[in-house]
């Protein structure tokens, strides 16, 4: 089965009658299909498509190179779209592969839009740096989330100079990450160390107090309703 993921940036459907779009509802129920009218007549889009249009992105499953690069290019688009119009990023992922994640994390910083971000289910591992990376202010969770840290997996096999090399690099993105969340909530170098040491499950207010969001939300604030 496909994750949602890999369906983020399909181009939106072609002008379908509801027949075409119950049949392809059929064949592929993983992926929600939204019916949209307009002054041409029905549109069937694929519920990721249509959240891009709302400039609302949507990380959802294990990080990993296919995810970053469809995120990736998804967050340039809406930023040559409307540089300086915000982004929502919802997040539900169990984190994966460092450097995916880090694609994504840096473009995140380098593009103009103001981006928000919001965990719906979990944030753990190198989602939880995607959450902390959003804008100051802009970082927040719903009530029942978990967010979990802990420092980077590897393993390594070979001649022995290889496994060292191998080594030495898993240390520097550990010293990388230590830095990042250093950045973003403003611990102490001690504080994350320990914290990132093990697996470090928090609840959504625990993760406030770290200083990884700012905020938690039960319900949509008014204002920030998509029409």
């Amino acid at each position: 089965m496909l994750s949602a993921a890999s369906r983020l940036l399909k181009p939106a459907l072609a002008a379908a009658t509801r027949q075409d779009v119950l049949a392809l509802t059929r064949n592929a129920s993983y992926v929600p299909i939204v019916i949209e009218q307009t002054n041409r007549g029905e549109r069937a889009y694929d519920i990721f498509s249509r959240l891009l249009k709302e400039r609302i992105v949507v990380i959802n499953g294990g990080i990993d190179d296919g995810m970053s690069n469809s995120v990736v290019a998804q967050l340039l688009f809406l930023e040559s779209q409307a540089p300086d119009k915000p982004i929502t990023m919802y997040i539900n992922s169990p984190g994966g592969v460092v450097t995916a994640g880090l694609a994504i994390y840096d473009t995140m910083q380098y593009i103009r839009c103001p981006i928000s971000t919001l965990v719906v289910g979990q944030a753990a591992s190198m989602a939880s740096l995607l959450l902390t990376a959003g804008d100051k202010g802009q970082r927040r969770s719903l009530p029942h989330s978990r967010i979990m840290l802990h420092q980077p997996l590897g393993a390594a096999e070979g001649q022995a100079s290889d496994i060292m090399i191998r080594a030495q690099e898993i240390m520097r993105m550990k010293e990388l990450l230590r830095d990042l969340y250093m950045r973003h909530t403003g611990a102490s170098r001690e504080t994350v160390e320990k914290t990132l040491d093990r697996d470090s499950f928090m609840s959504a207010q625990e993760a406030k107090d770290w200083g990884l969001i700012d905020e938690i939300l039960s319900e949509r604030p008014a204002a920030e309703v998509h029409s």
